[in-house]
């Protein structure tokens, strides 16, 4: 697992889920593992999706912006994580 990945949308937290950024070889099994594990809470459902690569120019270059995969954890009724 890599980091929670908070914005104004993740932080919103309507239907208890929190969002991490996570590692490229990382499955939906290992995620529910090492969330249940780490935090001590019990987790309803995964969803993973894959952020592509964004194009970047600075200062005459072209580059890219890496590309990450994203969980969204839904957690339990009753469960939470403080971060």
């Amino acid at each position: 697992m890599a980091s929670p990945h908070k914005t104004e949308k993740t932080v919103r937290d309507a239907d208890n889920s929190i969002v991490f950024k996570m590692r490229p070889k990382a499955n939906k099994i290992l995620i529910r593992e090492a969330i249940e594990e780490l935090y001590g809470v019990k987790v309803r459902k995964v969803n993973i999706t894959k952020v592509s690569p964004k194009k970047r120019f600075v200062r005459g270059k072209h580059g890219l912006k890496p590309g990450y995969k994203k969980a969204v954890v839904y957690l339990k009724k009753g469960e939470k994580i403080e971060m």
